[in-house]
Order: structure tokens, then C-alpha cells, then sequence
């Protein structure tokens, strides 16, 4: 319990972010993944992995049961129970929440712009296994990109 019991913690704190979001409690959502990135990011050792397989993906939104679907389709590997591929951390999780907050909740381009800077953190620590993860991490890179290059174009 002493060295895990930071981890059950921030998992706990995922899944109530991700009962915000369900919700349409974004502020709330973009709180709980906002500490979340912050402390994996700055202080974790380790960091705790997230199945999309079969238990949880009631709890993610349509872009993430999505890329969920495509990889199994894809390739075959990822449909064993043992594979990493469908996993994705919690890291990854938490940035794709705070990202997608922002968004709704219409935030600066200077903040967008620093989650920005989180995700390429992020992207260039994942380990190459973890299939969704990478698929996961691109695709909010991709959102984020869309929505700052419609802030500069003027359209909300």
C-alpha cells in the first residue's frame, strides 16, 4: 500500500474525471486532469496504465472507443488480453482530457499552447509498444492544432 497507494489515488481521480466529462462537468474534468498531468509529469516514478479492454471503454468518450476499434481491427496482436497495445497511461489519458476541457470550455491559446508542450513531452516519452497510447497522444495533438488554427483565424 506504501509504494502503490499514490497510484490508486491518481487512478481514482482519472475515473472521476472521466465521470465529469461524461457529465458535461467540464471545469471539473479540466481540474482533476490538470493535477493529474502535473504531478505524472513532474514527479512520477511510475505511471499507471489505463485497459480499454473490455471493462472500462464504457467510460470513454466516442475518440477513444474509436482508435480502440481500429487497433483491434488492425492488427490481430492487440486482441490477446496480454497485449499493451489497447492500454494506454494515465498520463495519456489525463492529457487528452485536459485538452479536450479546454476546447469546450474555450480557453486562451497561450494555455492550449502549453498543454501543447505537454503532449510532445508526453509523445517522446511513450514506449513504443503501447499502440493506442501513441494513436491517442497523436490525435489530441491533432485537435489541438485544429482548434488553435481556428482561434487564429477568428473562429471560435
Amino acid at each position: 500500500m506504501r509504494r502503490f497507494g499514490s497510484v490508486v489515488m491518481f487512478l481514482a481521480t482519472d475515473f472521476e474525471a472521466l465521470y465529469a466529462y461524461k457529465r458535461g462537468n467540464y471545469q471539473r474534468c479540466l481540474q482533476l486532469s490538470t493535477l493529474s498531468v502535473h504531478t505524472l509529469l513532474l514527479f512520477a516514478n511510475y505511471i499507471p496504465k489505463i485497459s480499454t479492454f473490455p471493462e472500462f471503454i464504457q467510460l470513454m468518450d466516442d475518440d477513444i472507443v474509436s482508435l480502440t476499434a481500429l487497433t483491434l481491427i488492425v492488427d490481430r496482436k492487440c486482441r490477446k488480453k496480454s497485449s499493451n497495445a489497447t492500454d494506454i497511461t494515465q498520463r495519456a489519458l489525463s492529457l487528452y482530457l485536459m485538452t479536450q476541457c479546454q476546447i469546450k470550455l474555450q480557453h486562451s491559446a497561450t494555455s492550449l499552447t502549453r498543454t501543447f508542450d505537454y503532449i510532445e513531452f508526453a509523445r517522446t516519452r511513450s514506449e513504443a509498444k503501447w499502440t493506442l497510447e501513441h494513436l491517442l497522444l497523436k490525435l489530441t495533438e491533432r485537435k489541438l492544432i485544429i482548434y488553435l488554427s481556428n482561434i487564429m483565424q477568428g473562429f471560435p
